[in-house]
């Protein structure tokens, strides 16, 4: 009798010894293996192995208690080969599950370090975030089926024609959908730019869905546009290329002021800006020029360059401040429109 219940404690402390052993495992290898490879790789100039250390982390005493699982589970009393098998394909799905979403976190991750790299941000533009995700899960989800002797040719082939069906009834949907892909690679927008539409809008490009793209007015409205529409229309992208532009401000001072004097100080204001504002180039230099007589005043113009064509508004806000506040301590005069009526009474 005694002999009996040794041999039964004995024949369930083996696989109850490799499950916890397994764990232990998976322990140490993340506490101190993993642990120090990653430390090593926050130490390159890729990061991409850092992408995917981090994203395996998680996984790794799962991965260690699985395997040892399915190894134990040939040593239980009570299970036959069929069963077995269940189990094996259970733990073996789960593992391959498991896999499946740390190899999504590591596409997800690596597409935006792509995209940093590129100068892009990719992390807004969710549909590629979305499309890796699911082309990922699928193929996992087919390991998956096939693991457990589900044959995938006919889901495959039921997945055809239904596709075919879908495609016909959502015809402008993926239409905006092939549209956002051609305007993510051939980078005619991007999340950032402040670009004007043929239809009159303007605005900063906010993200790139699968669907539509939204762009934030100076007036901080938001504009939803289809991806069709943007990929037909005619865009002015002020960022694209050299995204320096030219400010132009004109100042009118009266007839009677000393005009070397004016642009001096006008200069001076000009660079006061260029030195103390965000968004001006700072390694530009301000130009005053007349150019005509005026009803009331002798009209001048101011340029000098800013960064980013959204940011000129606060340049010039503070430019006139500046400029008026100086004109007044330097008794220069900046003349109204005068207009001198004649009236002439009707003899009767």
């Amino acid at each position: 009798m005694n002999q009996q219940v040794l041999d039964y404690i004995v024949s369930y402390a083996i696989p109850l010894t490799t499950v916890g052993l397994g764990v232990i495992m998976g322990w140490i290898f993340k506490k101190f293996i993993h642990h120090r490879i990653k430390k090593l790789t926050e130490r390159t100039e890729w990061k991409g192995d850092d992408v995917i250390f981090e994203a395996i982390e998680s996984h790794i005493v799962l991965w260690f208690f699985l395997v040892a699982l399915n190894i134990a589970s040939t040593d239980i009393p009570f299970l036959n080969t069929v069963y077995h098998n269940y189990i094996s394909k259970i733990i073996i799905s789960i593992l391959i599950l498991s896999i499946t979403l740390a190899a999504s976190k590591i596409g997800v991750g690596l597409l935006n370090y792509w995209a940093e790299k590129q100068g892009t941000n990719l992390p807004s533009t969710t549909i590629f975030i979305n499309l890796a995700r699911i082309v990922i899960v699928s193929v996992g989800v087919l390991v998956i089926l096939q693991s457990l002797g589900v044959s995938i040719t006919p889901l495959l082939t039921a997945f055809g024609v239904g596709g075919l069906a879908v495609s016909l009834a959502l015809k402008d949907t993926l239409s905006d959908f092939f549209a956002g892909l051609h305007i993510l690679l051939s980078q005619k927008v991007k999340p950032g730019d402040f670009v004007e539409l043929d239809t009159g809008y303007m605005g900063y490009i906010q993200n790139i869905t699968w669907r539509h793209t939204t762009l934030m007015e100076r007036t901080n409205n938001i504009v939803t546009v289809p991806n069709a529409k943007i990929s037909a229309a005619i865009v002015k992208n002020y960022d694209k290329g050299d995204p320096s532009f030219s400010i132009r401000v004109p100042v009118g001072v009266s007839y009677d002021s000393d005009l070397d004097h004016v642009i001096k100080v006008t200069e001076d204001v000009a660079q006061s800006v260029i030195k103390d504002v965000d968004g001006a180039k700072k390694d530009s230099t301000p130009v005053v020029r007349c150019f005509q007589f005026g009803p009331s005043s002798v009209d001048l113009k101011v340029y000098f360059s800013g960064e980013k064509y959204g940011d000129q508004h606060p340049i010039i806000d503070v430019f006139v401040r500046r400029l008026h506040k100086r004109y007044q301590s330097e008794n220069i005069e900046i003349p109204f429109p005068i207009r001198t009526l004649i009236h002439k009474n009707k003899e009767v």
